[in-house]
């Protein structure tokens, strides 16, 4: 185990998916912070040793949380989180000073103030294209005023070893005051994929075979003992250090919900049933059920329209929550609707490791 000689602070942690794989990496989680009590409590149970604050994040100084830490500016390495960015517009502003970008303007101000060595900004890839590349020219912008050398790129979480295709754009930046032995972030090289160099992509099978041992029609406990052994190394991985299963719980459909989600293959969609089912549910991703031999699609936080490669049910918590590879210790607390918009907002841990790997590298170069 890599010795944790280096903090982190997530400023938009969720549940703690990001969070999550920096630990993995090694990192020391000091904080985080989210304006959504639920996620807070899950990331409380999850991360015991870290601190938390469950606030509107616009309206915490950079100070306020060197002051909640009892720590120093430079005793803190790495700032991550992904800032939502609801405010884009072509009115000319810098998006840093319109003021419907407030939560990306506090995730800079924070960076500016607490001036890690390092951050990791996290967002949705199509932020790389919006008003023609202007608001990604913007973010480099910004953190390239404040004395960071920037790199960007668009990475899918399945060339990580993640179960799952889910695109995201990763902002890292290097304080060119404080490290000296790396000028450009090198990004980590995928190691799953087609190529027949790399390791084969983990798919949905792989992810979740060991668990499909649930009925679809009792709803089940919180905590179960497993019932199948693992099956392959991404199961035993999942598996490690955990002693019994939790938010296995199935979803109990209408008989006619679950007569319908039968007529749909293994990775087939609404397509695959009789034309006059075609619209009983107004959503193109209607009655998609996994594809059991290739990574699944991106869990979103709705879930309703998604179904098991095999069972007639939707997945449930921990299913999802695998398919985002969070280890099975991971427990996320709350009512279902809630631990599932929880799973699907976050980071996958496996692929956020890969990066804090490579952030730890740099560090250590200094």
């Amino acid at each position: 185990m890599i010795s944790k000689k280096f903090t982190v602070i997530d400023l938009f942690c969720g549940c703690g998916g990001f969070s999550k794989g920096f630990e993995q990496a090694g990192f020391n989680v000091k904080l985080g912070i989210d304006s959504w009590m639920d996620a807070i409590v899950t990331y409380q149970n999850n991360f015991p040793a870290a601190k938390t604050i469950n606030e509107d994040i616009s309206q915490i100084s950079g100070q306020q949380i060197l002051n909640s830490l009892n720590m120093e500016a430079g005793e803190i390495d790495v700032v991550i989180g992904g800032p939502p960015c609801q405010g884009f517009s072509v009115s000319g502003k810098r998006m840093i000073d319109d003021p419907r970008n407030k939560l990306y303007k506090t995730f800079v101000d924070i960076v500016s103030y607490i001036k890690p060595k390092m951050f990791v900004m996290e967002n949705v890839p199509g932020l790389m294209r919006l008003f023609g590349g202007a608001v990604k020219d913007s973010v480099l912008q910004d953190f390239s005023s404040l004395g960071y050398s920037v790199e960007l790129k668009l990475l899918s979480a399945d060339n990580y070893g993640v179960p799952q295709h889910r695109n995201r754009i990763f902002f890292v930046g290097i304080n060119k005051d404080k490290i000296f032995q790396t000028s450009r972030f090198i990004f980590p090289i995928p190691s799953f994929g087609e190529d027949e160099r790399l390791q084969p992509f983990v798919t949905c099978k792989d992810a979740i075979s060991d668990l499909d041992f649930i009925s679809d029609s009792v709803l089940g406990e919180d905590c179960i003992d497993y019932q199948i052994s693992p099956q392959n190394d991404f199961q035993l991985k999942m598996r490690n250090d955990s002693c019994n299963l939790y938010n296995h719980v199935t979803t109990i459909h209408t008989e006619q919900t679950k007569r319908i989600i039968a007529m749909v293959p293994d990775g087939g969609n609404y397509k695959s049933l009789p034309k006059e089912l075609w619209n009983t549910r107004k959503v193109n991703i209607a009655w998609t059920r996994m594809n059991s031999q290739r990574p699944s699609f991106t869990i979103d936080t709705g879930h309703n329209h998604h179904f098991h490669y095999l069972a007639n049910r939707v997945p449930t918590v921990r299913e999802s929550a695998r398919i985002q590879s969070f280890p099975d210790t991971f427990k996320f607390i709350g009512i279902k609707t809630s631990q599932l918009k929880q799973v699907g907002n976050a980071v996958p841990p496996l692929l956020a490791e890969a990066i804090a790997t490579e952030v730890f590298k740099t560090l250590e170069r200094g």
